[in-house]
């Protein structure tokens, strides 16, 4: 997952900062915890939930990739049914699929509903008979096109930019992670759907659209002819020559393919920024953890991007103290963040989630991991500032996401002066920055 589906602990959606206390009587309001996906699967939920003519309801679509995820979501449902007593609480998402009896068990929610079931139609509908818990074996879901694809919703817009959902679900079993768990085993959407909602996001005006899902570099893997994410790519640029920008969401360093690496030499419509899975960079740990790649891989991955693309900037997921981990091995991952020039880290002090192999393992004291995740974070914070420092005096084009902040080709957050509407792309000269983010002027508005 990327900076656009990076799992934060408790990412409420941005209609429900209280939502029990906001919501009014007849109100269905969605809360929303973690990455992009769940967020794009969120406005599914609204969408059917109108449909099938729910009503004063909270539905909560959980996370499931910390223990503090599932923990704040059971807060806010607690919560929830203090400020909003006549509401229905119906709970989904991944920490409802993998511990649906968890959340049956608490007396404040009235349904649980699976990954598989919160998207579809009739699923919010009164169906006394069908039970409190509609939660299925996400593992014998197999649909590989369509179901990703919500014609009707048109993918997840926020002002600036549109998110697609491509793939879902996960065929590897890293060590730390119980995602695979809640969402199954990977499945593509079919390219010609996907090209289809991208033209249509495009003739809606977006400048910017963001391919994401769980795993988004084994897209195609089980479609017909076991196409890449790079033909994918290849086909959106060129079937959906109006569309200015197309991003890519996290992708896993095992798996960049020739026809992606192609596209970012050759296509100045791919933005210039990779988000790699990269969790560690030690050997060892990498192998604890079951990733498919090595820290030399990482390292050649970053240098062939560059190679071909010199102006890519990178950012990666980095997990901090994961068991078994020494301080020489911590030191490697570390090293990593400078060697491989990495601009933005996300980083997550590690997690044990019960009935992954590695909350099995020697766990290390949680002081030890708190003090490496911030030496990690430490590690990030001079890592954007060596990045801004580099943008000083350059030109570049901005995505505007809000009044006065624009998001730069390669990811960079710009604060700018000058006029620019939102969801306009506009030309700015990079002055100076405040640490965190460039700031700039701007010298025309382009892409209305």
């Amino acid at each position: 997952m990327s900076s656009f589906d990076a799992p934060s602990v408790s990412a409420r959606s941005r209609r429900s900062a209280s939502p029990a206390a906001q919501g009014r009587s007849g109100d269905v309001d969605i809360v929303t915890f973690g990455c992009r996906l769940n967020a794009y699967e969120s406005e599914v939920i609204r969408k059917r939930a109108a449909e099938d003519g729910l009503s004063d309801a909270i539905v909560f679509n959980t996370c499931a990739v910390t223990n503090e995820a599932v923990r704040q979501a059971r807060q806010a449902i607690r919560k929830a049914r203090r400020e909003r007593p006549g509401a229905k609480v119906i709970v989904t998402g991944c920490a409802a699929q993998i511990d649906p009896a968890a959340f049956a068990a608490m007396d404040e929610v009235d349904l649980v509903l699976g990954n598989a079931e919160k998207s579809q139609a009739g699923a919010y509908a009164p169906q006394a008979e069908a039970g409190r818990v509609r939660v299925n074996d996400i593992m014998s879901v197999r649909e590989t096109a369509g179901h990703l694809i919500a014609k009707d919703i048109g993918g997840l817009k926020d002002r600036a930019r549109a998110y697609v959902e491509v793939q879902n679900g996960c065929d590897h079993r890293c060590t730390f992670c119980i995602i695979p768990y809640g969402r199954g085993n990977s499945r593509s959407a079919a390219a010609g759907e996907v090209v289809e909602q991208v033209r249509r996001l495009a003739a809606e005006g977006y400048q910017e659209v963001v391919l994401t899902g769980v795993d988004v570099t084994s897209w195609g893997a089980d479609l017909p002819g076991q196409p890449t994410l790079g033909q994918l790519v290849v086909r959106i640029l060129k079937l959906v020559p109006e569309l200015p920008r197309l991003r890519l969401s996290s992708i896993d360093a095992a798996e960049i393919d020739a026809d992606l690496l192609r596209c970012l030499a050759e296509e100045p419509r791919l933005m210039p920024y990779l988000h790699l899975s990269l969790q560690a960079g030690d050997d060892m740990i990498l192998k604890r953890m079951k990733r498919r790649h090595s820290r030399a891989d990482a390292l050649k991955l970053v240098a062939s991007v560059r190679a071909v693309r010199p102006d890519t900037a990178f950012g990666a997921d980095l997990i901090a103290g994961f068991p078994t981990e020494t301080d020489e091995m911590f030191e490697n991952t570390l090293r990593l963040v400078e060697e491989a020039g990495l601009s933005f880290l996300h980083v997550f002090p590690f997690s044990p989630r019960p009935g992954t192999p590695a909350a099995r393992m020697p766990q290390l004291p949680r002081d030890v991991v708190k003090a490496r995740a911030a030496r990690l974070r430490a590690a990030g914070e001079a890592a954007l500032v060596r990045h801004l420092d580099a943008q000083v005096g350059r030109a570049l084009s901005g995505l505007v996401e809000r009044p006065g902040v624009a998001r730069a080709e390669d990811f960079t957050e710009v604060a700018f002066s000058g006029e620019a509407r939102v969801g306009a792309v506009a030309e700015l000269i990079v002055t100076g920055h405040d640490g965190k983010r460039a700031i700039a002027e701007v010298r025309e508005k382009v892409a209305a």
